[in-house]
């Protein structure tokens, strides 16, 4: 399991393993190069705080937080570190500044402690001097500075030694800036203001009647997959964990897909907090106008992430090359992100609280996006899983363009899209025919041509798709072909498909096809059985409830890129697919 914890603030965020180390954290942006890079490299960079002699472990968020508390014990103390990145209200407007807090504290006996800063100057991976300050120590890198300000002696930090602790060690790591004021007393306001924040943002979450503690989890965990200055969401706020130990399925995840925002934004819209959806609307916005098609990948800017870079300098995780930078995957043809922006943004036109969002420039980009479903009914593409040979058509893509059109068709008879060039309705039809073209013996394939399996079609009784005996004869035979094993924990796990594409056939389990699959079953009404999975499921977590994009059950192992928002959008959904409505329960 991925012993982390994820800290941020919907601007920075960083990973810190079990033992206190930040191994992960990018400056200024999650999509800039590593300050800290040990994650992938063990010359990368880190950040630690430890006890010497330290022999036990062990992390917990303060409750509905995103505030992260590590315990350090050896033979004769034992220490805490409060890690957190300040998030609260201030003049107006919300206070994020890239930066990150730890305040370590004694619990028992009289603490040796060892702290090391060591900062890389990004994917070159070469070493930053140390600059000493009076009460901070300056590293220089990108023609900016990071600073790290503190009341430890700065001997000891500088030299690397350790030293007895008497009092409470206060480290505050800024970019671009600095801590003028008293550090015991700022950290302290920081931590105070930024832990209301987060219970009062916590407070105001609708939530399921099951599986709360790990939907509120999963909901903090998401958040800081918001970047809010541009309002693009994130897939992860990493790049290049391997889906497989050894080999080379690593790819760099800290980039928006508006397919994947869809998904995130029904989540957000179940929790009851929406100003994500306005933020992703003024993002999608941008992007939409600036480029001659809709890609499938942005970075948080609305540029592409072009091009696809290999760092062979670094080692990767456990040995796992190439480590990457961008995703060529800007480049494809994915036809079926087309019906997921109308999916997300229909919201708009179908919910009274966003009456204010309606507008002439929204309805336009509505009719265009509308047009382009039209236009990829039966089109080859790269698909879903964004398969780098050839194209082919899919059956995703025709049932994404039938559940876009359908909703457009629902818009018009609201009275809305009244200028649209061309019949919504029977464009709809042509995709729903489209789609069921795949289909043999009422089991739905990857398409017409293709008769192999692909989870993404779980999701065909979720949109709504008309034909209820296809869909759910497509679940059981899905899963049968699907899951990883007949027996054991592995029976509820998912492979995203089994057909060999061009790294290979995949080999661990994609962790949101099972949350798909519990929907779909609550969804027929086998409840029973979708709340067993979900235990079983939900125990892919790691040790503070943060879930990966990839699992393998057989050795209890998370893969791939972590936490995946991805991952997290899958579990709000299905906790709220599998629990019974609040009058049932108070």
């Amino acid at each position: 399991m991925y012993r982390y914890g994820l800290i941020g603030n919907c601007q920075a965020s960083a990973l810190i393993h079990e033992t206190g180390s930040i191994h992960w954290f990018c400056a200024p942006r999650p999509d800039s190069p590593p300050v800290f890079g040990k994650l992938l490299d063990p010359d990368g960079g880190e950040f630690s705080v430890t006890l010497v002699d330290a022999k036990e472990f062990s992390q917990q968020y303060l409750p509905n937080t995103n505030i992260l508390l590590t315990k350090i014990k050896s033979a004769t103390a034992e220490i805490s570190i409060t890690d957190f990145c300040p998030r609260f209200e201030q003049f107006g407007r919300k206070y994020r500044p890239v930066s990150l807090f730890r305040i370590v504290e004694t619990i028992s006996g009289s603490p040796s402690l060892l702290v090391k800063c060591n900062p890389v100057a990004g994917w070159e991976k070469n070493p930053v001097r140390a600059g000493r300050g009076n009460s901070h120590v300056r590293y220089e890198m990108r023609d900016e500075v990071l600073r790290l300000t503190t009341n430890m002696p700065l001997t000891h930090l500088i030299d690397e030694t350790s030293f007895q602790m008497t009092e409470p060690i206060y480290l505050a790591l800024t970019w671009s800036g600095g801590v003028e004021e008293d550090l015991a007393r700022i950290s302290n306001d920081f931590l105070w203001r930024t832990n209301q924040y987060w219970q009062n943002w916590v407070k105001h979450c609708g939530i399921p009647t099951q599986f709360q503690k790990e939907t509120i989890r999963s909901a903090l965990a998401l958040k800081l997959h918001c970047y809010e200055d541009t309002g693009a969401i994130l897939a992860a706020m990493t790049t290049s964990l391997p889906e497989e130990f050894g080999g080379t399925r690593n790819w760099d995840y800290r980039l928006c897909w508006p397919r994947d925002s869809y998904f995130t934004l029904s989540a957000f819209h179940r929790l009851g907090h929406f100003e994500e959806m306005e933020g992703f609307l003024k993002f999608m916005l941008g992007v939409v106008h600036s480029y001659d098609r809709v890609r499938p990948v942005y970075r948080i800017d609305g540029t592409l992430p072009l091009p696809e870079l290999e760092h062979k300098a670094w080692a990767g995780f456990s040995n796992s090359r190439p480590v990457r930078s961008n995703n060529q995957a800007a480049e494809h043809i994915q036809n079926d992100v087309f019906g997921e922006i109308i999916l997300t943004l229909a919201p708009i036109f179908f919910d009274e609280r966003f009456h204010h969002l309606r507008s002439a420039e929204h309805e336009r980009l509505l009719e265009h996006l509308a047009l382009l479903s039209m236009q990829s009914i039966s089109r080859p593409d790269a698909g879903l899983w964004e398969i780098r040979g050839q194209g082919q058509e899919h059956s995703f893509t025709n049932l994404m363009c039938w559940a876009g059109l359908d909703r457009v068709v629902q818009m018009q008879q609201r009275g809305y899209l009244k200028k649209l060039s061309f019949d919504a309705a029977a464009a709809r039809d042509k995709a729903a025919q489209a789609t069921r073209a795949a289909a043999k013996e009422m089991i739905l394939y990857n398409g017409p041509s293709d008769s192999s399996f692909n989870a993404a079609l779980l999701e065909a009784p979720l949109l709504r798709f008309p034909d209820s005996d296809l869909a759910e004869k497509t679940l059981d035979a899905t899963y049968e072909a699907l899951r990883l094993s007949k027996e054991g924990d592995g029976r509820f796990f998912l492979y995203r498909y089994r057909s060999a594409d061009d790294f290979g056939t995949p080999q661990s389990a994609f962790v949101i096809c099972s949350f798909w699959w519990i929907q779909a079953l609550a969804k027929a009404g086998r409840v029973p059985e979708a709340r067993e999975a979900m235990q079983k499921v939900l125990t892919s977590a790691n040790p503070v409830g943060l879930l990966s994009e990839h699992f393998d059950p057989a050795t209890w192992t998370q893969l791939g890129n972590f936490p995946q928002a991805y991952s997290h959008v899958g579990e709000i959904n299905a906790a709220f697919a599998v629990s019974p409505p609040w009058d049932e329960v108070l």
